[in-house]
């Protein structure tokens, strides 16, 4: 028997992370620097932990070069039982120290694989990669679909880019769908799973692929990126956080970030990338797209805020929206515990629905007047 409990961030989508005093070791003096490219690995990834806990599972991996010519790198598992047990770890996560999450896995030896059912491809958040997102990609395993991770440009073992927020980012994903197709990597329906930035990434890789796409699970993706960038700066300017360490780096960031005009940031980011940051439209994306969409968002998140959660549920009446009281951007992604299910039951619905979106199961902490109200707002 094998086990591990792991330090592990399950891919909580701190795209915003690349203007984190916290999770940034740059010593770029400009916050437009930190929106045109990551720098660096959150510190709230213990990568050395994540990387053993990756290898000790079967898996193949490569990379496609696509249009773009930036090597993206790719990670699949085969479904089958890993012994896959995950328990949710309540913790503080404003001490600058990596988060603990409990996975425990008891692989049997020989793994047989099975039959997938469908492929889903995971997506990471900003500053992450696609090994973070390890017990989403056993969990679905587990409940027999092929699990793709993907390294966005920027990230991880991928090739530098300029970065999209998602519009970029979506090409590079559909060469790596196209390449993994002709392969035989990717069978059956095509769901695509993304957190934060890679939620964003998800639904604009969705809105292009058509019919191609049978459903999206988004997780805390924000609507339009200048709207989104402009609340999330502020609140990490904000934040106190408990740990010596950490309170020194967000003492440091304001004090070389925060007298800044987010205006005039956003403008000259926009310049570097030749992308109007306030035209990265998520909305308009989710309103085109052709698959069915689960939607899952924090109530409490603070980095991309409820409310761009609400305005993409408003977005298509293809859309099922799960708001969670008491889960925030951080914690959201690690609540396998309570959503693992949901996702599970909504994508074998999905494989059986065809035009007819389902509607997923609602966990006791679903707030539910939250998405009657996100319903009941004018689609536009």
């Amino acid at each position: 028997m094998k086990r591990l409990l792991l330090l592990l961030l399950a891919g909580a989508g701190l795209w915003l992370a690349a203007c984190s005093p916290l999770t940034s070791t740059s010593r770029s003096t400009s916050l437009s620097d930190r929106l045109v490219a990551p720098g660096g690995v959150s510190t709230l990834l213990d990568t050395p932990r994540i990387a053993e806990a990756v290898d000790s599972v079967p898996n193949r991996h490569g990379r496609v070069t696509g249009r773009a010519g930036v090597p993206i790198f790719w990670r699949a598992f085969d479904p089958g039982q890993y012994g896959l047990r995950y328990a949710y770890l309540a913790q503080q996560h404003d001490n600058g120290e990596p988060l603990r999450t409990g996975l425990a896995l008891d692989l049997p030896h020989p793994f047989q694989p099975q039959a997938p059912r469908g492929t889903v491809v995971l997506l990471h958040g900003w500053m992450m990669n696609g090994d973070a997102m390890l017990p989403w990609s056993l969990q679905l395993a587990q409940s027999g679909y092929r699990v793709v991770t993907i390294d966005l440009r920027n990230h991880g073992h991928s090739g530098a880019g300029p970065s999209g927020y998602g519009t970029f980012e979506s090409d590079d994903v559909i060469d790596v769908i196209n390449a993994l197709q002709a392969r035989h990597e990717v069978v059956g329906p095509l769901y695509l799973f993304g957190v934060s930035y890679g939620a964003a990434t998800a639904l604009f890789t969705a809105d292009k692929l058509g019919d191609r796409v049978a459903g999206v699970v988004a997780m805390e993706s924000f609507a339009n990126a200048g709207d989104a960038i402009r609340s999330m700066i502020p609140h990490l300017m904000s934040l106190q956080p408990s740990g010596w360490k950490a309170q020194a780096m967000a003492a440091y960031g304001r004090w070389r970030y925060g007298s800044q005009d987010i205006n005039q940031v956003i403008a000259a980011a926009s310049q570097r990338l030749d992308l109007d940051l306030d035209r990265v439209d998520v909305a308009r994306a989710l309103a085109d797209t052709r698959a069915c969409v689960l939607l899952l968002h924090g109530q409490d998140d603070q980095h991309v805020q409820v409310s761009q959660g609400r305005r993409l549920a408003a977005a298509s009446p293809r859309v099922h929206y799960i708001e969670m009281r008491g889960e925030d951007h951080i914690t959201l992604p690690l609540r396998v515990d309570l959503l693992g299910g949901v996702v599970d039951d909504w994508l074998a619905q999905e494989g059986r629905a065809g035009a007819q979106c389902a509607s997923p199961a609602l966990p006791e902490e679903a707030d539910r007047m939250a998405m009657a109200q996100a319903a009941a707002t004018p689609r536009g």
